[in-house]
């Protein structure tokens, strides 16, 4: 999932699509300590999908608190 589609996401959405992938990643991280993984990369494209989708949520936040800001008198 790219940034443009985390944008096109609401607020609650993109929240919960986060949970699910670090739900993913946990459960990934746990077994490929246990066994050897199927898809190794998949670990490092979920942290990376993570990381977008945070940058994505604290810009929609900051733009959220400026607009605020800039409306109260």
């Amino acid at each position: 999932m790219d940034a443009k589609a985390f944008r096109e996401l609401g607020t609650v959405e993109v929240e919960q699509k986060l949970h699910d992938m670090r739900d993913e990643l946990f459960k990934l991280r746990l077994r490929a300590s246990v066994a050897q993984l199927e898809n190794p990369a998949r670990i490092r494209q979920l942290r990376r999908q993570i990381a977008v989708g945070e940058t994505v949520r604290r810009e929609s936040l900051r733009t959220q608190t400026s607009s605020k800001v800039e409306s109260a008198p």
